[in-house]
């Protein structure tokens, strides 16, 4: 059996070795490494991809989402709802701007927002609401939608973690995670469903003014060379990710159904173990397992990472800290208890190895020692 990776990205490499030399070579010969053709194809080819017809490509997830939040002119103060049981990088941005970040709690079986709470966290001060697609799989964006539309709030979607996901709203409308609000970020990190081999992010809208705003701002806020309108940032997608990124792109939907294949897998080998509580699919988004997180409710987690790890399997803990606990955001007076449910997710979610990658005999393999762990506990 082949040795188990979290994310087995040499295995993916080697697939499409031809395809990613050849396409190197072409930047190479050419010389244009920033802002090349490259870039341009890309963000034409995954704006049809998205079917959303502005992609502003970027450095970096993270920047993705403090330039889609800087090009909305809002004040030091103005808050921004979002999720405390997500990577730090979605709430930091809020702090890094001078905005107020506003935690409410998640679904305990989907992990994303409630929209209850979103709805009951805002106040005169509230511009933006920010919801996470954790995992994989799109919070309820319908819900959410409507009471941005009642209140007259700006929708970012953190979709770092979730492109290629499809939402399905009341009326049978499909759109793709990222493309349903003012704006949606992704990253290009290389462990994501869509990764680079190094940095890259993008930011997708469908207003055209904040498209050029957001063109403008990725590139020190220069409307035409030497023409600053706006304070903005360095923050451009290189022609070498992009290139490679474009190949990958035409791989995409097949990496997704290897993932889903993998978690399907995993449903079928772990059904019969009570002390695992498998991550819920929602009715109304698809799933493209980012990771697949497992709760374990015992008070064991801990233990049966130790165990995975002593089998040469390796489990990750999204996040073990939710972020109202967090020392960076001790002086906006979130009280520890308000979250119950990202609190209790924090002491029981555990992600097993998640791939396109992942054979049969490995899938068991993790599976069987998941279950010899609690096997050996009940002796």
């Amino acid at each position: 059996m082949r040795k188990i990776e979290m994310v087995d990205l040499k295995s993916q490499y080697a697939a499409i070795r031809d395809e990613i030399q050849e396409s190197l070579a072409t930047i190479m010969e050419s010389a244009a490494f920033i802002n090349g053709p490259a870039v341009s194809r890309f963000a034409e080819n995954l704006g049809a991809y998205l079917d959303v017809p502005e992609v502003i490509p970027c450095a970096n997830g993270t920047d993705a989402l403090q330039l889609a939040l800087m090009a909305l002119d809002l004040k030091p103060g103005d808050e921004v709802i979002s999720s405390t049981f997500t990577f730090i990088a979605t709430v930091e941005v809020i702090a890094l701007l001078g905005l107020k970040p506003v935690l409410v709690d998640v679904d305990p079986d989907d992990f994303n927002l409630l929209p209850s709470q979103v709805e009951a966290a805002i106040t005169p001060r509230t511009k933006v609401i920010l919801p996470v697609h954790l995992f994989g799989q799109c919070a309820e964006m319908e819900p959410l939608m409507s009471i941005a539309k009642r209140y007259g709030l700006y929708v970012i979607e953190d979709a770092c973690q979730s492109i290629g996901a499809d939402y399905t709203f009341s009326d049978q409308r499909r759109m793709k995670a990222g493309t349903m609000g003012d704006l949606g970020c992704v990253s290009f990190f290389p462990s994501k469903n869509l990764g680079a081999y190094g940095d890259g992010g993008a930011i997708f809208t469908r207003s055209a003014e904040l498209a050029a705003k957001l063109r403008s701002l990725v590139n020190h806020g220069m409307t035409k060379r030497y023409h600053h309108d706006y304070i903005g940032v360095n923050s451009r997608l290189d022609s070498l990710q992009a290139a490679i990124l474009d190949i990958k792109l035409k791989h995409l939907d097949a990496y997704t159904e290897r993932r889903r294949a993998a978690a399907s897998r995993y449903r079928t080998l772990l059904a019969d173990i009570q002390e695992v509580r498998l991550p819920a699919e929602t009715l109304s988004s698809t799933h493209v397992y980012h990771q697949f997180t497992i709760r374990v409710p015992s008070g064991q987690r801990n233990d049966l990472q130790a165990w995975l790890a002593s089998h040469d399997i390796p489990a990750m803990i999204y996040y073990p800290i939710p972020l109202h606990h967090q020392k960076a955001f001790l002086d906006y007076g979130f009280d520890g208890g308000v979250f119950p449910n990202a609190e209790r997710l924090s002491d029981e979610v555990l992600s097993l190895p998640m791939h396109s990658e992942l054979d049969d005999d490995q899938l068991v393999y993790i599976s069987d020692s998941i279950r010899a762990f609690f096997a050996v506990g009940k002796k």
